[in-house]
C-alpha cells in the first residue's frame, strides 16, 4: 500500500504571524494556487482512490479539492487535526512569549496536549487507517505537524528525539507499506510549486 502524505496549501495564519495549530484558518489565494498545482502533480503522477483529511478549514479545502479532481472519496477524521496548542491557537507570536511553553514532553500547552498525547493521537489514527484500508494507494491530507509524527512513527524514532521533517505548503511525501518492507519514496516534494 502507498500512503501520500500531503500538507495542506498556505493558511490566513501565516499572512496575520499568528500560532496555528487547532486555530481554524482557511487557504489564502496563494493557498488555493498552490493547491491547484499539487491536484495536478497528484492527478497526473499518484492519484489516490482513497483521501482521509482533517476536519479544520485549510486541510479539508486541500483535500475536497484533490477529490473532486481525481473522483475519489474522501473521509474526515478528527483525530488528524493539528496538534492541540491551547491557548496559543491564533495568537501572535508576540503575544504566546508571555505564556510559558511546556519543559517536558508530557506537559500539556493550557487548555490544550501534551507532545506525547498528540504523538500517540496520530499513532492510533495512523494505525487505523494503516489496518482498515482496502486500496493500493490512499492519501492523508492534514498538517506538518501530524505528517511529522507519521514519518517519525514509520521511522520508528524514539519520542525524545528532536529531528524535524520540513514540508512545505502543499508537500508531498510517499511511503510504502509491503508485507516485507517499509519503503520511502520521498519527502516534501514541492516541485509543482515552481510555477506559481
Amino acid at each position: 500500500m502507498q500512503i501520500l502524505l500531503i500538507r495542506h496549501g498556505e493558511s490566513e495564519a501565516d499572512l496575520l504571524n499568528v500560532h496555528e495549530g487547532r486555530a481554524d484558518f482557511e487557504l489564502t489565494a496563494m493557498g488555493r494556487r498552490q493547491v491547484s498545482g499539487l491536484v495536478q502533480k497528484v492527478k497526473n503522477d499518484f492519484p489516490p482512490d482513497f483521501i482521509w483529511a482533517s476536519t479544520l478549514k485549510r486541510a479539508r479545502e486541500t483535500a475536497e479539492t484533490l477529490a473532486q479532481a481525481i473522483g475519489c472519496p474522501v473521509a474526515y477524521e478528527e483525530e488528524l487535526m493539528e496538534f492541540n496548542n491551547g491557548i496559543q491557537a491564533g495568537m501572535s507570536f508576540e503575544e504566546a512569549k508571555n505564556h510559558p511553553k511546556p519543559q517536558f514532553l508530557h506537559d500539556r500547552f493550557e487548555n490544550g496536549e501534551s507532545f506525547i498525547e498528540f504523538r500517540m493521537r496520530i499513532e492510533t489514527i495512523f494505525s487505523k487507517i494503516v489496518t482498515e484500508n482496502k486500496y493500493e494507494r490512499i492519501a492523508i491530507v492534514a498538517h506538518g505537524g501530524v505528517i511529522n509524527s507519521i514519518l517519525r512513527a514509520f521511522f520508528q524514532m524514539p519520542m525524545n528525539m528532536d529531528y524535524y521533517f520540513k514540508i512545505g505548503d502543499t508537500g508531498i511525501s510517499m511511503i510504502e507499506l509491503t508485507d516485507n518492507e517499509k519503503v520511502i519514496h520521498f519527502i516534501n516534494d514541492t516541485n509543482h510549486l515552481e510555477s506559481i
